[in-house]
């Protein structure tokens, strides 16, 4: 059994490239803000760049300056490989495999270090992240609500309604608690207008707020209260 933190989300995205880190990053911060001790977590990384003579997931670090630099860096994302494809092609480029136990057990760090921790995933639920696990199995045996991380353009209404499909039916189903409308682009659509009301009208977890470009949530979210 995973000794994890208790109180906890997981940030999962429709899609790669969605902003999953940004809004990983905004819960945080404003989860440190509130008085909380926060955790992160990034089970594994590819795309990382060589620092010092090690490989360092800039998404990792976004996240630990978000919680206050809480804990050790290494930590939040134990498993770094620097080829930009999915985990196991990238561990694999370099004759590895990506350890599928410490994906989940790489967690047990932040137990005693945090009241909340906030994971997060790679790419969509049904992204690959090691030889035999998709973020949904990772997602699923850690027990975290999902906070589900969609971009506010056109498209985004199936990406959203198939991600929450493939919550509800993956093993005995992933618990979501709601879904973030994400602005990733300053230059808007026609579909920006109107994507949010009708993820509202047709999705089951309610639709959180809004993030605005290169800012904040358009309206207060009780995170804390979502776990």
């Amino acid at each position: 059994m995973i000794r994890k933190p208790a109180n906890g989300l997981f940030v999962a995205g429709v899609d790669t490239e969605v902003g999953k880190t940004y809004v990983a990053a905004l819960i945080a911060r404003e989860l440190a803000a509130a008085g909380k001790r926060v955790g992160v977590y990034k089970p594994v990384a590819s795309g990382c760049s060589p620092r010092d003579g090690e490989l360092v997931a800039d998404d990792a670090v976004e996240l630990w300056r978000a919680a206050g630099e809480n804990g050790d860096l290494a930590a939040v994302c134990p498993q770094r490989f620097a080829a930009a494809v999915a985990p196991p092609a990238a561990a694999a480029a370099v004759g590895l495999q990506v350890d599928a136990e410490l994906l989940r057990t790489g967690v047990e760090y932040w137990t005693d270090r945090c009241d909340v921790i906030v994971v997060e995933g790679a790419g969509g639920l049904m992204s690959p992240m090691a030889e035999d696990d998709f973020v949904a199995d990772v997602a699923f045996d850690l027990g975290y609500p999902l906070i589900v991380v969609a971009p506010n353009r056109l498209g985004v209404i199936n990406q959203t309604l198939q991600t929450l499909i493939t919550a509800s039916v993956f093993r005995d189903g992933l618990d979501v608690a709601g879904v973030v409308l994400n602005n990733i682009d300053p230059t808007r659509d026609d579909s920006c207008r109107t994507n949010r009301g009708d993820l509202t009208r047709y999705c089951s977890p309610p639709v959180l707020g809004e993030v605005n470009y290169g800012g904040g949530v358009d309206q207060p979210i009780a995170w804390r209260e979502l776990m």
